[in-house]
């Protein structure tokens, strides 16, 4: 080999070393940064509202101007038929992060009123994606006893925030959590609207608020006044205001470069505090909006009818993720649905209802299919507390407002009131429930067939409420705790989670 040879062969090795270091430091750059292999598990950004169902945009609703909410869709799956397993704030959350009926899980009240769940190492949705690797952090309020159980690494903005202080925070605190580390994340964002007080214009948002002279009252409620014009008026004040919120939180998500690898999940924690919709299991409680937007996954523009629930959102994540999930949940991964192609899906969709607070104990079981619904109450032909304790949160002419209503919507009032054992709806030609069919013999056997499928379920779930001493146990611990009339929270001596699978 001469010399030249030599010379040559030195300087191609050369410049196939520089090659392959270049090409090395590029590819640990594409690996470091924010963009992750399609191998790789996917980020996971999970958006709750407060007491809303489907009041949307998107929904078809033409008052409320949700364009974030809107393109979100356009991006990825809405679906039509989505429900919560309870229309409470604590037991809707504490069902998702456990994927297990309240019933199950023995959140059935709220937190705040020192229900709680049974056990505190019993699996849950951030204990799982935490031990799979996930950076985990949580954004608002908890709300779910007991706080320990979940392992959030960031937590900020720890209160219920009803007040609607700072809320530019919730997108900058956001900001911070996207960018401190490169690990695949999991991070939940818990706005404060749409609770009540239902506030008009917080620091210039909505801009435009709407009035009472602009809207209707919301169908479900089925009756119409200037007062509840005004209510549904500023409930969708609020909901405006969260659509922007959410859009400031998916513009810091895009801007630090990890829109595509993340996996979005919006939903409601269960209907608007309003006449038939939150403590109910009537629709205008327990159906909810949800949206998922999971890029190169969810196919864009898709609409699914299907029955889901939100104790659909622990396997469906956990799936994404690539971590087991425990055995026997309830729910069932949503992958199946996130293309515009048929699926084999669930034919029944079960809901329940404990209590709020001490104020509204009246238990009930529900289950549903594509068109029916029944209503199994537990304390029939009883007074509902949570009826007065709902229409005392209104104005004060509000029972004279329902007696000017139609007979059909006065009687469903009255049935609110005093429920007999079985409501039986038709969704289809009745989607407000006005209508109870239980006493129709032409129903008679569709009410058969969907009692028989709640009874299954409620011994295949273990409800504790199917022996009836544990309910009249739990009712006498629960009126204990009253006091000249009222109940009073640190009265409240809870014993349930020990004695309801004894």
């Amino acid at each position: 080999m001469t010399r030249h040879d030599t010379l040559l062969n030195t300087q191609l090795f050369s410049s196939l070393l520089l090659i392959l270091l270049i090409a090395g430091t590029w590819a640990a750059s594409e690996s470091s940064g924010t963009e992750r292999s399609a191998q790789s598990p996917p980020n996971i950004l999970v958006i709750i509202s407060e007491d809303n169902g489907q009041e949307l945009g998107c929904y078809g609703n033409p008052h409320v101007k949700t364009p974030v909410l809107n393109g979100l869709a356009s991006e990825g799956v809405r679906f039509h038929n989505a429900y919560v397993p309870q229309a409470g704030c604590s037991q809707s959350r504490a069902a998702y992060l456990t994927g297990l009926y309240p019933h199950q899980n023995g959140q059935i009240g709220l937190a705040t009123w020192n229900f709680r769940m049974y056990n505190e190492t019993q699996p849950n949705l951030v204990q799982s994606l935490h031990d799979a690797g996930y950076r985990t952090g949580v954004i608002g309020k908890i709300h779910v006893n007991p706080k320990t159980a979940f392992p959030f690494d960031f937590k900020r903005i720890t209160t219920s925030n009803f007040a609607r202080q700072h809320l530019k925070k919730y997108a900058t605190e956001a900001s911070t959590f996207f960018t401190e580390s490169s690990e695949p994340f999991f991070l939940a964002v818990n706005y404060p609207d749409a609770h009540r007080p239902f506030t008009k214009q917080v620091a210039g948002l909505p801009a435009k608020p709407l009035s009472g002279s602009d809207v209707p009252p919301l169908n479900y409620m089925g009756l119409d006044s200037p007062q509840l014009r005004t209510e549904t008026a500023n409930y969708y004040n609020c909901m405006n205001r969260l659509d922007h919120l959410i859009g400031d939180l998916l513009s810091t998500l895009k801007e630090s470069g990890k829109d595509k690898d993340t996996l979005v999940v919006y939903f409601g924690d269960h209907g608007a505090d309003l006449l038939r919709g939150k403590r109910t299991s009537y629709e205008g409680g327990v159906r909810v909006p949800m949206i998922i937007r999971w890029p190169g996954h969810t196919k864009p523009g898709t609409v699914r009818t299907e029955l889901v629930t939100t104790l659909d959102l622990m396997p469906t994540l956990l799936d994404a993720a690539g971590a087991p999930a425990p055995e026997k949940l309830p729910g069932q991964s949503l992958a199946p649905l996130f293309q515009n192609e048929a699926a084999q899906w669930r034919e029944h969709l079960y809901t329940e209802y404990h209590l709020h607070s001490a104020h509204n104990f009246f238990p009930q079981r529900t289950v549903r299919d594509s068109r029916y619904k029944l209503i199994k109450n537990l304390q029939p032909d009883q007074i509902n507390p949570g009826y007065a304790f709902t229409i005392n949160r209104f104005f004060e002419g509000l029972p004279e407002v329902i007696q000017a209503a139609s007979p059909q919507v006065r009687s469903a009032y009255r049935l609110m009131e005093r429920p007999p054992e079985y409501e039986l709806y038709d969704l289809q030609n009745d989607p407000w429930e006005f209508e109870n069919l239980a006493a129709d013999p032409q129903h008679r056997q569709r009410l058969e067939t969907l009692r028989e499928k709640l009874k299954r379920w409620r011994v295949e779930t273990n409800d504790p409420l199917l022996n009836p001493v544990n309910r009249a146990r739990l009712k006498t611990e629960i009126e204990s705790c009253f006091i000249d009339g009222k109940p009073v929270k640190k009265a409240l001596k809870l014993d349930y989670p020990n004695y309801f699978f004894d």
